[in-house]
């Protein structure tokens, strides 16, 4: 029961997440992703992403591509 309940509430925060994206990708026109940073559900451009990758947020040696093949969504 309390597993269930915790699935509720991660799909009505995935589905906002992706109208999130939606949105943003619509308005500004660049690749968004949904991705769980520390148990939350962030939107992100690939152009931020970049740039936390460059200035070492992410663990060393982490690319664009394996943390754009972990998101759970990607506009188009």
């Amino acid at each position: 029961m309390f597993q269930l309940i915790k699935d509720i509430i991660f799909g009505f925060r995935f589905k906002r997440a992706v109208k999130k994206a939606d949105r943003f990708h619509h308005i500004t026109h660049r690749k968004y992703m949904v991705l769980v940073i520390n148990r939350k559900l962030e939107v992100l451009s690939k152009q931020e992403i970049k740039e936390f990758v460059a200035n070492g947020i992410f663990r060393k040696g982490t690319t664009v591509s394996d943390i754009e093949r972990k998101a759970l969504y990607i506009t188009l």
